[in-house]
């Protein structure tokens, strides 16, 4: 891979990285970069830069897959945080996110939905700030 294609990677996912997170996505990789720079660049490259940028999903439908994974996992919550903020950017309502808490209980169990429905009241709570 040239240089300038890596850039231009870099580059969309960048911008593709703040209109989703805002300041919050920079804040996160600049603690990553701390530790390691290169899990910083790739996240901004691949994550963002590749497959974020795509045009099959809209953002918000991104998203709703990110959140629901999220849920799944069960001990992601700092992720999951961001990403239900992230899902606000994006376009999702309150009561959507509450709708995917609710539907992952199905398939990831009670415990996990109650984790999330933690989760994102203390990002609404933060959101209302």
């Amino acid at each position: 891979m040239t240089e300038k294609t890596e850039n231009e990677r870099f580059e969309r996912g960048h911008a593709l990285l703040n209109k989703i997170h805002g300041t919050t996505g920079q804040d996160v990789l600049k603690g990553i970069s701390e530790t390691s720079p290169d899990l910083s660049k790739f996240i901004t490259e691949y994550a963002f830069g590749d497959i974020y940028s795509r045009d099959a999903l809209a953002l918000r439908d991104r998203q709703i897959a990110t959140i629901a994974s999220l849920i799944t996992l069960g001990d992601a919550s700092s992720e999951l945080k961001v990403h239900i903020k992230a899902g606000l950017n994006v376009g999702l309502t309150k009561e959507e996110i509450i709708e995917i808490i609710l539907q992952m209980s199905l398939y990831a169990g009670f415990p996990r939905a109650i984790h999330a429905i933690k989760a994102a009241k203390e990002v609404f709570e933060e959101q209302e700030d």
